[in-house]
């Protein structure tokens, strides 16, 4: 396979839906998009059923195109990450990896054009986060979640009212930054430096005011950037937790026991902000973010501290402070149903407690004046004509003596 072939085949797969959001190639199945969260097969000439493991691994070699550490990656640790350009078309975050002895690749559409607040419809406090000098902001969500994008409308951002001096440690570089008023110098994690904790190491003496670290992925990485962020930085970057309160846990659970209350002191000076994302399903099409937003006060500083206990959880924190643009997922999700985006379903399924929300569903269906049950049309049993109702005769056992 030479390279005008697969940029053919990428063409074709991007062909197929406007918002293609992965491109999925595995063995045994046919070329696939994902859009709206959803697999859909692709449909090229000469036909291709299933795909087999000779062609995955020709598309997988075009896709590393003979790069020395990528191969070795790939044959020591069985996967690797790369980018892959289509020429005047779009870019890809690719990974590459084994699966029962096969290759498999997975192709991230990335966007081209830098996405602003005002296009993703982001709540206005985060003009407010743009505004932070310095300390740690965590987007955090699950893989395709979109917190990249997030990522890069902040960004953005700070790159229109700021003139500071930004670093960005990616894994690929994804959104392409240019020079408006801050400086931008945004380097790769493979051809720019090695792994993000001696990037982030390096950036200390590169005199940064915002650095952005693509994935708190370890220790190492997460110590340094309390560092930096203790040092006059302002640190952001993303993590693999599905809210607030996970996202604390994750970072104390990179230390041992007897590290942690350090942890914790440090963590609850330095934390500015934790916006979560779940990405759930629209109405009519597509997808709607929804976000849980937590800040710094003395309650959460207090909560950091100390950990959750009964009436002090970061959701009951962040519900009290719902006046000041916090949200957790239940807010944002009853939001989105009040405005017709998504229905009861997806909101209960995209909840943190359901309980709670479906309370406050029934409250808005009481307002519509629509039914909050499914059960009608009850009645009483009648008796025959000229005979008494009865109630049933008291057993045996229960009767007095």
């Amino acid at each position: 396979m030479r390279r005008n072939e697969l940029d053919y085949i990428l063409n074709r797969m991007l062909d197929m839906h406007k918002d293609v959001s992965d491109l999925n190639i595995t063995v045994d199945k046919p070329l696939q998009i994902e859009a709206d969260g959803q697999l859909t097969p692709v449909p090229v000439e000469p036909p291709v059923e299933k795909l087999t493991p000779y062609q995955t691994e020709m598309i997988a070699l075009n896709l590393v195109g003979g790069n020395r550490r990528l191969t070795e990656d790939l044959q020591n640790s069985g996967s690797c990450d790369s980018s892959y350009s289509l020429i005047g078309r779009a870019r890809f975050r690719v990974n590459i990896f084994s699966q029962r002895g096969n290759y498999s690749c997975v192709l991230r559409k990335l966007n081209t054009k830098i996405p602003t607040l005002a296009d993703l419809k982001l709540p206005e406090l985060f003009k407010s986060i743009s505004k932070e000098k310095t300390g740690l902001i965590l987007v955090t969500g699950a893989t395709g979640s979109g917190k990249s994008t997030t990522l890069a409308a902040l960004l953005n951002e700070i790159n229109e009212t700021k003139s500071v001096h930004v670093i960005t440690l990616e894994d690929p570089v994804e959104f392409v930054h240019p020079q408006k008023k801050a400086t931008f110098n945004q380097r790769e994690m493979g051809n720019d430096f090695d792994k993000f904790s001696t990037g982030l190491r390096a950036a200390l003496r590169q005199a940064p005011k915002v650095i952005l670290v693509g994935e708190m992925r370890d220790r190492e990485t997460v110590e340094i950037g309390l560092s930096a962020a203790e040092t006059g930085h302002l640190v952001v970057s993303t993590l693999h937790t599905i809210d607030a309160g996970q996202t604390i846990n994750r970072i104390l659970g990179m230390f041992n026991t007897d590290e942690q209350e350090q942890i914790r002191i440090r963590l609850s000076d330095t934390l500015r902000w934790v916006v979560s994302q779940r990405l759930a399903p629209k109405i009519g099409g597509g997808r709607h973010a929804l976000l849980e937003i937590m800040g710094s006060n003395m309650r959460t500083k207090d909560t950091i501290l100390q950990g959750e206990s009964e009436g002090k959880s970061f959701y009951e924190i962040i519900d009290a402070s719902y006046t000041f643009g916090w949200r957790h997922f239940n807010s944002a999700c009853l939001e989105a149903y009040e405005h017709g985006l998504i229905t009861e379903e997806t909101a209960l399924l995209y909840c943190s407690k359901r309980g709670p929300l479906t309370r406050s569903i029934d409250n808005v269906k009481k307002a519509r004046g629509e039914s909050t049950s499914t059960i009608s049309d009850l009645q009483l049993k009648k008796t025959e004509e000229g005979k008494k109702s009865e109630l049933p005769p008291i057993p045996a056992t229960l009767k007095l003596k």
